[in-house]
C-alpha cells in the first residue's frame, strides 16, 4: 500500500485540525502551493467567529504530535477529509494530484486516541468555544426569545380560535329510516371504474320502498373521503314532505311537482382534496352515470312515471364539500351530456380555491375549470354561452366549519348574480344558524329548507325537469335570502286585488299621516277592525319607507288568524259591475249607511321572517329540548314599490282580546340609515360609538365600509333602554349582513355581541364585478320606539379574538413558509463551510440567519406586500362591462384574477404585519421541529449502540477505535442496484412520493449513525459531517407534508384493491435526485468543499426557494418539491465533482468483493 506523504496526511487531517491555517502551514511545508482562496477564508472565518485559531510560522508541538500519529501503523484508520474543491475533477483540494488516492478516503470513521488527543485546542477559552459550538442543542439568546414570541404568538391564535368568537351551535337532529338500492347494471360495460364506484338509489322506509323510478332524478355527490349515505337526511326530508305534504295539494301536481328520486355515489371514501387526478376520474364516472341514471326513465320495467310526461333531460346535482367542485368539473369533460345538469346546490364546497396546493394537478384542474365558468359567462350572447341555463347556489356553514374555510365558498369571482350566489346558513330564514362541514347536511331545520326549495323548481312537464332559469333563482331567493337584499324581488307589484275591503263612511281608524300605528293587544273592540296608514306621495323628502313589525303571522287571503297586512285603493264600483271580481270580500261598515271600498292586495307573500327578541330569548333559534320559537312578522317596502295604492289597511281580525301587538310607520331613509366613516386605525384607537335618540324610527342601519376585512372581529355593547309605564314590546334585535357573499348573522335580546364576517378574505380572487368602494359591515337594529328613551353602542375591534380568525385563513401557510427559514439556514451553513471548512449546525447557522438574513428578507418581504396590497385595490384595466346592466352575463376581460395569489394574499395595506407575525411563528415552528429531529436522532442513535455488538476481543479502547469503521459502506455495485430497482419501482408502480418517505427514513438513520461517532470521536470531521445530514434532514421533514397526502391517496386506492398507476407522479426525475444524495449520504461521504466562484451557485439556489416559499408557496406549494429536488441534484453533483470515473472502474464494480477485502486486509 502506498504511504502517503506529509501533505496528504496534513490533507486528510485537515478538518480535524484546529483550523484551516493549520491545513495551509502542514501543506506549504511539504512542498504544496498555498491556495489564495484559503487565506481569505481565514477572515472571513474570525469573522464569523468560527473555531480557527491564527497560523503560526511554526507547527505547534500538537501538530506534531499529530503528524506522527498519522504516520504511526495504528493510524490505518480512514479519516474523513474536507474537500475545497474547485471544480476540476482531477485536483485535490490544496491543488495537488492526488489520482492513484485510496477510493475509501472519505469514510468518516472513528479515530485513534493519538488523534483524538491531537484535536484539542490549548486555549481552553476557544476550547470551550467549539464544545459549545459542537452542541446540536446549543441554543443562543436571540433564538431562545424569537422561539418564545412565535410559540406564544401561535398559541394565542389557536387559543383565540377554540375560545374566542365562536358561533353557536343551533341543529336540532334529523332522523330518517333509510335504505339503498344499488345499480348493479351500472357495470363495465357503460364505465371503466365500475370496479371502484357505485351509484345507489335511496329510499325512505315504511314511506316509499319501491326501487323504480317515478319522479324527477336528484344526482348526490359526496366530497373529500364522503360516504354515499350521506345523502340519507336530505332524501329521507325529500320522501317524507312529498308523501305527507305535496300528494295531497292538487295545485302543486298541477304546477309539476312530483317525488324526487335521490341517486348517491359511492367513492369508496376517495379523497379528492389531494388529488387532482381522482378528482378527474370522478367527474368522468358521474357524466356516465348520468347517462345510466337518464336511461332508466325510459325503460317501463324500471319506471313508473306518468307515459304522458316528458322524458328528464337533465339531474338535479346535490354536492358536498369537494363534491361541489366534482359537480362543476362535470360540465368541462369530454364525456359531457349537453345540457344534463343545470342545477347545482352546493353545500360547504371550496370553489374559489383549493383548500391546498400540494399537487400540481389539483391547482391545474382548478384553474381549467374556474377559466371555463369565467369564460362562459363573459359571453356576449347567450347562444354562446354552454351555461346560459345552469344556475348554481353555494351555501356555507359559516365559523364553525373548520375543515373548509368559508370564505372560499364564494361565487364572486366565477358566476354573475343572474345565475347563482352565495349563502351562508346563518342567513337563511328559520335557520339562523352557523354548522360545521358534516352538520351542514343532517341539521333539521336546514334540510327542510333545502328539500322545499327543490320541490319549488322542479317541474315534470318540461323535459329539463325544471323551470326556467330565472324563475328558479327567483326561487332560490326566496327560500335562502334573507329579503332583506337589494336584488329582493316583492311581489305585490304584480298581483292583482283580491279582497274588497268596506269601510264606513267617516271610519275613525284612519292615521294622520307621518304617526305611528301601534297596537299592544288584539280584539279590544270586540269585532275586526282596520287601522288605515295613507301612504305619502311621491317626492316626500328624505325618502319614505314603510315598516311593520309584529309578534303575529300575517294572514293570507282567505286564513283566519289574527292580523292581515293589505295595501288598498279606493274602488269605486261602477254601475252594472259586480263585487264578486275579488276572491275575498270583508265588510267592516257595520250598519252604517254610507261606506268605503277599498280593492286589496294581500302582502303576506313578502312577508320577512325575523326571530323572535323577548326578555326570555337567548338564541335566535331553539334546539330539540326547547320550547318551539314563533318568529317575528317583519313586512319593509320602499315609497316607490307601493306608490300605486293609497292605504296601508292593518286589520286587527281577533273579536275577543288576545295578547299581541304591532307596530307600523313610514319613517326617513335620512333618519334610519347611517353611513361611518372612519378608518381602521381610528376604530382600533378610539373605538366607535352611536346613540340612538329618543324620537327614532324603529328600525336604524348603520354602515361602516371599512369593516370589510374577515381577519378582524368586533365587540358590540348596547345600553338598555327604559321604556317608562307601558311594557316593552320587544327587546333589541340585531342583523348584522354583508351584501357580498350574503352573510347576515341575528342577536336576539342583545346587549352584548361578538361581530365576525366572512369578507374581504386573504388568497380570494377579485370579483367579477369591479367595486370601487367596498359596502363593508353593515349594522341593523330594530327597538322598540315607543319607550322614547335613548340607547348607547359602542363598537370595538377584538384584537384577541381576532387572532384566532388567522388560523382558517393562514393554516396552509406553515407548508411553505417555514422553508423561507430553512433555506435561509441552510444557505448561510453553506457560505460558511466553503470559506472555513467548518460546517456549523443548525442553530448556530439559525442564530446567525437571526442576526442578519432573516431581518432583512422580512422586511424587503414586508414591504413586497403592502405594494401588492395597493395594487390589489387598483382598478382593472378595462371598464369595459358588457351587457351587465341587461343580463349581467359579461365580465371585464382584464381582471387580473391571480393577483392575490402572492406572499400572505393580503388586500389591504393594513395588514403589513402578517409577513414578520408569520415569519415569527414560522422561526418558532422550525426551532421546534430541528429539536424534534434532534430528539429523535439521539434516540435511535443511543438505540443503534446498543444494538452495535462487539466481539469480546475487540473490546479493547485502541483495537476498536483503530479497526471499527463509523460508516462501513456498502459496495458500488449493491448501492447502483438498490437504487435502480427503486427508481425501477417509481416508474411502473409506486409513486414517488413513497420513495420520498423511504427516502426520509433512510435519512433519519443516517442521522443516527452520524450522530453517534461524532459523539464518541469529538472531532470536527465527524461533527461537521453530522451537521450537514442533519440540516438536509430538516430540509426534506418540511418538504414531506407536501408528499403525504398523496401518498394517503395511493394508499387508499391499494386498500379498496384500485392498482392503475397515476400518470403524474411516476416521474423518476422528481425523486432520481433525493434518492442519490441520500444513498450518498449512508456511505458518509462530506460534501466537497467549493471555493471558486461556483459556490455562488449553491447560495443562490437557497435563496431563490426562500423567496419562492414565501412568496408563491401557498398557491403552488407542489412547486417546493421540485425546488429542492433540483438544490438536491446540485449537491450530487458537487459530490461526484471528486469522483473519477473510468469505463474500467465501472466495470470493476461488478466484481466479486472477495478481491476488495483481501485487498483491504493488507497492511504495509
Amino acid at each position: 500500500m502506498r504511504r502517503r506523504s506529509s501533505g496528504s496526511a496534513a490533507e486528510e487531517e485537515g478538518a480535524d485540525s484546529d483550523s484551516t491555517a493549520d491545513v495551509i502551514t502542514s501543506s506549504n511545508e511539504a512542498g504544496g502551493s498555498s491556495n489564495p482562496d484559503e487565506s481569505a477564508s481565514n477572515t472571513e472565518s474570525r469573522n464569523l467567529q468560527t473555531i480557527a485559531r491564527p497560523s503560526t510560522t511554526q507547527p505547534s508541538s500538537h501538530e506534531l504530535d499529530r503528524r506522527k500519529s498519522t504516520d504511526k501503523k495504528a493510524s490505518t484508520a480512514r479519516i474523513r477529509r474536507p474537500s475545497n474543491t474547485n471544480w476540476k475533477l482531477t485536483e485535490s483540494r490544496n491543488g495537488h494530484l492526488e489520482k492513484n488516492r485510496p477510493a475509501d478516503l472519505d469514510i468518516i470513521s472513528v479515530p485513534s486516541k493519538e488523534a483524538i488527543a491531537a484535536d484539542k485546542m490549548p486555549d481552553s477559552r476557544q476550547n470551550a468555544r467549539r464544545s459549545r459550538l459542537r452542541s446540536p442543542w446549543s441554543c443562543s439568546p436571540l433564538t431562545l426569545v424569537t422561539t418564545l414570541l412565535g410559540m406564544l404568538s401561535l398559541a394565542s391564535i389557536l387559543h383565540s380560535f377554540v375560545t374566542r368568537q365562536l358561533d353557536t351551535k343551533g341543529c336540532r337532529m334529523s332522523y330518517m329510516r333509510p335504505s339503498f338500492a344499488k345499480l348493479t347494471d351500472f357495470d363495465t360495460e357503460h364505465t371503466r371504474f365500475a370496479s371502484k364506484y357505485s351509484v345507489y338509489l335511496y329510499r325512505e322506509g315504511m314511506v316509499d320502498e319501491d326501487t323504480k323510478v317515478k319522479g324527477v332524478p336528484v344526482l348526490f355527490i359526496p366530497g373529500n373521503a364522503g360516504s354515499y349515505k350521506q345523502v340519507r337526511p336530505i332524501a329521507a326530508e325529500g320522501a317524507t314532505y312529498f308523501h305527507d305534504v305535496l300528494r295531497h295539494d292538487q295545485a302543486a301536481i298541477a304546477a309539476g311537482a312530483r317525488n324526487l328520486d335521490f341517486f348517491t355515489v359511492d367513492f369508496n371514501e376517495d379523497i379528492t382534496a389531494f388529488h387532482g387526478q381522482t378528482l378527474l376520474d370522478q367527474a368522468e364516472y358521474l357524466n356516465e352515470a348520468i347517462a345510466y341514471i337518464l336511461s332508466l326513465y325510459h325503460d317501463p320495467r324500471r319506471s313508473e312515471r306518468d307515459p304522458d310526461l316528458p322524458d328528464p333531460t337533465s339531474v338535479i346535482i346535490l354536492g358536498h364539500s369537494m363534491g361541489g367542485i366534482v359537480a362543476r368539473t362535470m360540465l368541462v369533460m369530454p364525456n359531457y351530456q349537453s345540457n344534463s345538469i343545470n342545477t347545482i346546490i352546493t353545500m360547504s364546497a371550496p370553489h374559489a380555491r383549493p383548500p391546498v396546493s400540494f399537487d400540481a394537478e389539483i391547482v391545474r384542474t382548478y384553474k381549467q375549470i374556474n377559466d371555463y365558468w369565467r369564460q362562459a359567462y363573459s359571453q356576449k350572447w347567450a347562444n354562446n354561452n354552454p351555461l346560459w341555463h345552469v344556475t348554481l347556489i353555494s351555501i356555507a356553514g359559516g365559523g364553525l366549519d373548520t375543515v373548509v374555510p368559508s370564505d372560499y365558498t364564494s361565487l364572486e369571482s366565477l358566476v354573475p348574480d343572474t345565475h347563482g350566489f352565495t349563502v351562508f346558513t346563518s342567513s337563511v330564514p328559520n335557520v339562523w344558524t352557523g354548522m360545521d362541514h358534516q352538520a351542514i347536511l343532517w341539521c333539521d331545520q336546514f334540510r327542510k329548507v333545502v328539500v322545499r326549495s327543490l320541490y319549488d323548481v322542479i317541474d315534470v312537464n318540461r323535459p329539463a325537469q325544471t323551470k326556467p332559469r330565472a324563475e328558479r333563482m327567483r326561487v332560490f331567493k326566496k327560500w335562502y335570502l334573507t329579503g332583506m337584499e337589494n336584488t329582493a324581488e316583492k311581489t305585490l307589484s304584480e298581483k292583482e286585488p283580491t279582497t274588497l275591503l268596506t269601510l264606513e263612511e267617516n271610519s275613525n281608524s284612519i292615521i294622520a299621516q307621518g304617526e305611528r300605528l301601534t297596537l299592544r293587544k288584539f280584539g279590544q273592540n270586540h269585532k275586526p277592525r282596520a287601522h288605515l296608514l295613507p301612504i305619502p306621495p311621491q317626492g316626500t323628502p328624505g325618502g319614505k319607507r314603510f315598516t311593520l313589525l309584529t309578534d303575529q303571522k300575517l294572514d293570507k287571503s282567505g286564513d283566519s288568524g289574527k292580523l292581515e297586512v293589505l295595501f288598498c285603493s279606493v274602488f269605486l264600483l261602477h254601475p252594472g259591475q259586480s263585487a264578486t271580481l275579488f276572491s275575498m270580500s270583508m265588510d267592516l261598515s257595520g250598519d252604517s249607511l254610507g261606506s268605503t271600498r277599498l280593492a286589496c292586495k294581500n302582502a303576506a307573500s313578502d312577508v320577512i321572517v325575523l326571530p323572535a327578541s323577548t326578555r326570555t330569548t337567548k338564541k335566535p333559534f331553539y334546539l330539540d329540548e326547547e320550547e318551539e320559537l314563533v318568529p317575528f312578522s317583519y313586512l319593509q317596502y320602499d315609497l316607490e314599490d307601493i306608490l300605486d295604492h293609497q292605504f296601508v289597511a292593518i286589520v286587527d281580525k281577533a273579536v275577543d282580546p288576545t295578547p299581541g301587538w304591532v307596530i307600523a310607520e313610514f319613517n326617513d331613509n335620512v333618519q334610519s340609515h347611517r353611513v361611518r366613516s372612519l378608518s381602521l386605525r381610528r376604530l382600533l384607537a378610539f373605538g366607535m360609538g352611536i346613540k340612538l335618540p329618543p324620537t327614532r324610527p324603529m328600525v336604524t342601519e348603520v354602515k361602516i365600509p371599512s369593516l370589510h376585512s374577515s381577519l378582524l372581529a368586533y365587540n358590540l355593547e348596547m345600553g338598555s333602554q327604559t321604556c317608562g309605564d307601558d311594557a316593552q314590546l320587544f327587546t333589541p334585535l340585531l342583523r348584522q349582513y354583508i351584501s357580498e357573499p350574503y352573510e347576515s348573522k341575528y342577536f336576539v335580546n342583545v346587549k352584548q355581541a361578538s361581530i365576525n364576517l366572512h369578507g374581504v378574505s386573504p388568497f380570494m380572487p377579485p370579483a367579477l364585478k369591479y367595486k370601487s368602494i367596498q359596502d363593508g359591515l353593515s349594522l341593523q337594529f330594530w327597538t322598540d320606539p315607543t319607550c322614547n328613551s335613548s340607547v348607547k353602542i359602542s363598537l370595538k375591534v377584538d384584537v384577541p379574538g381576532s387572532l384566532g380568525k388567522m388560523y382558517m385563513r393562514y393554516r396552509t401557510v406553515f407548508a411553505a413558509f417555514p422553508l423561507l427559514v430553512v433555506a435561509l439556514v441552510l444557505r448561510k451553513q453553506f457560505r460558511v463551510y466553503d470559506e472555513t471548512g467548518i460546517f456549523m449546525s443548525f442553530s448556530e447557522s439559525l442564530d446567525l440567519c437571526l442576526r442578519q438574513s432573516l431581518p432583512l428578507v422580512l422586511s424587503a418581504l414586508t414591504c413586497l406586500s403592502v405594494s401588492l396590497a395597493q395594487a390589489s385595490t387598483a382598478p382593472p384595466y378595462s371598464s369595459y362591462t358588457g351587457f351587465w346592466g341587461w343580463g349581467g352575463n359579461a365580465t371585464e376581460t382584464q381582471i387580473d384574477f391571480t393577483k392575490n395569489d402572492l406572499l400572505v394574499g393580503s388586500q389591504d395595506p393594513f395588514f403589513w404585519f402578517m409577513v414578520p407575525l408569520i415569519g415569527l411563528v414560522c422561526v418558532g415552528a422550525c426551532v421546534l421541529v430541528n429539536y424534534t429531529a434532534l430528539a429523535i436522532t439521539h434516540l435511535f442513535s443511543i438505540l443503534y449502540s446498543f444494538l452495535s455488538v462487539k466481539p469480546a476481543w475487540l473490546r479493547n479502547e485502541d483495537k476498536r477505535r483503530a479497526m471499527y469503521p463509523a460508516f462501513a459502506p456498502s459496495t458500488p455495485r449493491r448501492r447502483i442496484l438498490t437504487t435502480a430497482i427503486l427508481l425501477f419501482l417509481v416508474s411502473t408502480v409506486i409513486p414517488y412520493q413513497f420513495a420520498y418517505l423511504v427516502a426520509c427514513l433512510v435519512q433519519i438513520a443516517t442521522c443516527a449513525r452520524a450522530l453517534r461517532f461524532a459523539r464518541e470521536a469529538r472531532s470536527n470531521t465527524n461533527y461537521n459531517f453530522y451537521n450537514y445530514v442533519h440540516s438536509i434532514l430538516i430540509l426534506m421533514l418540511w418538504i414531506l407534508p407536501i408528499n403525504l397526502p398523496i401518498l394517503v391517496v395511493w394508499v387508499h386506492n391499494l386498500a379498496v384493491h384500485w392498482l392503475t398507476p397515476f400518470s403524474s407522479h411516476h416521474n423518476v426525475l422528481s425523486i432520481m435526485p433525493f434518492i442519490l444524495l441520500v444513498e450518498t449520504l449512508t456511505s458518509g461521504k462530506m460534501v466537497p468543499r467549493v471555493t471558486s466562484r461556483i459556490r455562488h451557485f449553491t447560495s443562490v439556489f437557497f435563496f431563490c426557494i426562500a423567496i419562492y416559499a414565501a412568496v408563491y408557496g401557498v398557491t403552488y406549494a407542489y412547486m417546493l418539491h421540485y425546488l429542492v429536488n433540483f438544490v438536491a441534484a446540485w449537491l450530487v453533483a458537487i459530490h461526484s465533482s471528486t469522483s473519477t470515473w473510468t469505463l474500467s472502474g465501472i466495470s470493476t464494480m461488478f466484481e466479486g468483493e472477495s478481491t476488495d477485502i483481501r485487498k483491504r486486509g493488507k497492511t504495509p
